[in-house]
């Protein structure tokens, strides 16, 4: 006699079937990914939502210039990119998503370059 994985009622039919209903189903696999939340791509894709966010907020006009240190304040991680582009000057823009920025150093202190996706960069 198997039961349901998910409710723990008694299984009607085939031999192999795992769940009594397709709402269990998906019950138990949401309920199992969600017990599995700190996996790494769970992180990293945190991560990267919270630095669009944030390059979402610093930079309204399209383009803007803001302090590392400030960023990296408001948990700004520089390590986690979806791509880059890089300009006809060789510099590298790191990307999050459609938000981009470029580390410059202005007399003694670190900046970033923040920048949006426009479609001549492709």
């Amino acid at each position: 006699m198997n039961i349901c994985l998910d409710c723990k009622k008694e299984l009607i039919g085939r031999s192999d079937k795992k769940f009594c209903s397709v709402y269990c189903k998906s019950s138990y696999y949401y309920q199992k990914k969600k017990d599995n939340a700190n996996s790494v791509y769970t992180e990293i894709l945190k991560q990267l939502q919270l630095n669009r966010k944030l390059l979402k907020q610093y930079n309204k006009a399209g383009k803007a210039i803001v302090r590392k240190e400030e960023l990296i304040k408001v948990g700004f991680s520089p390590n986690r990119f979806t791509h880059y582009w890089k300009n006809k000057k060789g510099e590298v823009y790191l990307f999050c998503f459609e938000y981009g920025f470029l580390e410059k150093k202005e007399g003694n202190k670190q900046k970033y370059v923040l920048i949006k996706w426009q479609y001549y960069m492709s």
